[in-house]
């Protein structure tokens, strides 16, 4: 049996009956029940609404909201954005996690601010050619701040429309995606974008949960497929899963007059381009590497840290050489400069404790 398209039936309706319903009645419940007092909500300014865009990725609004407003403060705009160094961005960012955002937004304010005279595109197009801005969230700033009639589909979305069309592709595969993309553009209203943009936003952050959907409360559940069939929870179908693993290193903190030995780590990767303690895949390497300082090596608490993919147990090694030692590409950043610069957030606990 061949998987439904953008013409397949929802909740026993037509695709024509759910776009005329769907939209107006998403609209009128958020204007009445959903979010409005988040900061980024009060304003169309592109600079603003883009910054919580990228840093809602992945991450809670709870999160979210006091490094908002730490960002605003030190970069009130995307100008003084791209001005900043990498460091200083990356410093601000610590302990939000996915640091490629962080690289991305300073790449993405400098190409504003040096090909677009520091205004950002007025349409979702136009945005997504940014470094970056993916198209969700290129839709998602163009519908706030610009009007546009533009369709996102971010995780919580993808939730949402999943089970209202009880959709049997696998979003782990590219054509299925594309067909449910299809679905959120046929679905998008012709008025009240901003309010229809954010209710899917609050429906997948709120009642259409990923476990237990308060299907009663929600404005379209006569309209749901999945709520129809009594499986909600089986919706969106994403088959491919990785792994779970586990990672063991160890790390060399060298602390010199108040001062600690720091390296860039690798341009890709876990905690790509920020600052870090020396790290080893075992204890044997570390040790070696300590051979001939005539220095006592003092293991320290491990620190147990969850990544998204692995769960990372990293085993800290302090070391007071009488004199700085040589290493290869180090930083030697005082104590009380640990602020200025871009680390993990659990190596910032570590060093700042």
């Amino acid at each position: 049996m061949s998987r439904p398209g953008p013409a397949a039936l929802a909740a026993g309706s037509d695709l024509d009956t759910l776009r005329r319903e769907f939209a107006p009645r998403l609209v009128a419940w958020q204007r009445e029940h959903g979010r409005h007092r988040l900061p980024w909500q009060q304003t169309r300014d592109p600079y603003r609404v883009w910054l919580s865009e990228i840093m809602l990725q992945q991450t809670q609004v709870s999160t979210v909201l006091a490094y908002y407003e730490r960002f605003l403060a030190r970069f009130p705009d995307v100008v003084a954005l791209a001005d900043a160094s990498l460091d200083e961005v990356l410093a601000l960012w610590s302990g939000l996690g996915y640091y490629s955002r962080a690289r991305n937004l300073h790449r993405c304010a400098q190409e504003v601010r040096d090909r677009h005279g520091g205004r950002f595109p007025p349409t979702a197009a136009g945005l997504a050619e940014l470094p970056g801005i993916g198209r969700s969230t290129a839709a998602a700033v163009a519908a706030f701040c610009f009007g546009e009639k533009a369709a996102i589909l971010d995780g919580n979305v993808k939730r949402v429309l999943g089970r209202v069309l009880a959709f049997e592709g696998d979003l782990s595969q590219a054509r299925a995606e594309r067909e449910l993309w299809a679905h959120a553009e046929a679905l998008l209203p012709d008025e009240g974008i901003d309010a229809y943009t954010q209710g899917l936003m609050d429906l997948g952050a709120g009642l259409c949960s990923v476990r237990s959907p308060t299907c009663l409360l929600c404005p379209v559940a006569s309209l749901c497929r999945a709520r129809a069939l009594g499986q909600p929870e089986r919706f969106p179908v994403k088959t491919r899963r990785i792994a779970r693993g586990r990672r063991e290193s160890w790390w060399l903190w060298i602390e010199h007059e108040r001062e600690v030995c720091l390296v860039p780590r690798p341009a890709r990767g876990v905690w790509a381009g920020l600052l870090s303690l020396p790290e080893f895949d075992s204890a044997e390497g570390l040790h070696a590497a300590l051979d001939g300082w005539q220095v006592e090596a003092q293991p320290q608490p491990r620190v147990e840290h969850a990544l998204t993919h692995f769960d990372w147990v990293l085993h800290p090694v302090k070391v007071r050489p009488l004199e700085r030692p040589a290493w290869p590409h180090a930083r030697w950043i005082p104590y009380a400069r640990l602020s200025e610069v871009g680390l993990p957030a659990p190596l910032r606990r570590l060093l700042q404790g």
